[in-house]
């Protein structure tokens, strides 16, 4: 099959993955980004149109968030919707800027010509969805993919999802706000990661959030100061780094912290793929629904309120980091491996008529 995947960006490299695994498995596969990601994770083809990252455009994507759509509980599918003039003029303006990039792209890597198209994120490369009119009329089939809090938050484009023949999403919330969506685990590839085999003599625990407020660094950071005091650890923060940087970091530290507070998500991604890979414990929060949708996973589970009391126990015995090791590993590896996810995939494109 000629499958092209279509992706604002290339979040926590997700995107690249999902074009990684199918490839593995024998399809023609391209990804097309929209936006350079800036932690360098790598691209297929990059469009590199500009993206507003001033302080003003990350303040105004923050007051687009309500607090029950970004702690994942809003039951209401969002729609997404231009909500005043400023926001339709930038939004025709923009389409009208890469109306040239995308045409030569279109016509320089024969997009018209694959089959399925994915699209990661729920957005054609029009506001308007033209190209997905045009693909559909055409007979392609079209899959929107949504990954985290695209639909959350920003909420589906009604077009596109009219237009799609299958939904899917890495995020167990979703499956609540959208009537007609599938889930499949994020497909990793453990091969790439060995397990750490030594600790350090001076336990090193860290945290790398992609967003300070999503990942509830404000509540760890007091944590960890009080927890200096009381055991010789060495806390890392890192942060705006190159993700090949980050992994070597990763493979020096012995416990990690994904997010506390559930404020942008439901407990784990790529972050924590990684350092349960490594066989690193790792802590996080998972909402109540999601724990009991996931009951057998190998986080240990923590609060703002007990994060302190699970990094002491963490801390204090030897022996329960080493099953975490074995446990986080063996578990990444069923789940989120390539050959499950794609079979995964596989059965549901069988199940709506995908080929």
């Amino acid at each position: 099959m000629k499958i092209l995947h279509i992706a604002p960006i290339n979040v926590a490299g997700v995107p690249y993955a999902m074009m990684d695994m199918q490839r593995r498995f024998g399809h023609s596969v391209r990804l097309i980004t929209l936006h350079r990601n800036t932690l360098t994770f790598p691209e297929d083809i990059c469009l590199n149109l500009p993206l507003p990252r001033s302080p003003f455009a990350h303040w105004w994507r923050r007051l687009k968030r309500t607090p029950s759509a970004a702690r994942g509980r809003k039951l209401q599918l969002p729609i997404l919707r231009t909500r005043n003039p400023i926001e339709r003029f930038y939004f025709r303006f923009d389409d009208w800027r890469r109306s040239k990039p995308v045409a030569e792209a279109l016509r320089q890597y024969g997009l018209h010509d694959f089959d399925i198209v994915h699209y990661d994120g729920g957005l054609d490369f029009f506001r308007d969805g033209r190209i997905a009119q045009q693909w559909k009329r055409d007979g392609k089939k079209i899959i929107c993919h949504y990954m985290g809090s695209d639909l959350r938050i920003r909420g589906v484009h009604p077009l596109l999802d009219s237009l799609s023949d299958l939904n899917l999403t890495n995020e167990s919330d979703h499956l609540l706000l959208h009537s007609d969506i599938h889930y499949v685990f994020i497909p990793f590839d453990t091969a790439r990661y060995s397990l750490r085999q030594k600790e350090n003599t001076k336990l090193r625990i860290i945290h790398s959030p992609s967003n300070r407020h999503l990942k509830g660094t404000r509540f760890i950071l007091p944590v960890m100061e009080r927890l200096k005091h009381m055991r010789d650890v060495e806390f890392v923060l890192a942060e705006n780094m190159a993700h090949e940087r980050l992994l070597e970091l990763k493979m020096t530290c012995d416990i990690a912290i994904e997010q506390v507070g559930n404020l942008g998500g439901t407990g784990y991604g790529r972050n924590s793929l990684e350092t349960l890979a490594m066989g690193i414990p790792t802590i996080t929060e998972m909402t109540p629904e999601y724990l009991a949708w996931l009951p057998e996973n190998p986080f240990v589970l923590a609060t703002p309120e007990t994060l302190l009391e699970r990094l002491l126990e963490v801390i204090d015995h030897p022996d329960l980091r080493m099953q975490k090791k074995v446990d986080g590993r063996a578990w990444v590896e069923q789940y989120h491996a390539y050959e499950t996810v794609n079979q995964r995939l596989m059965s549901l494109y069988k199940d709506h008529g995908i080929f």
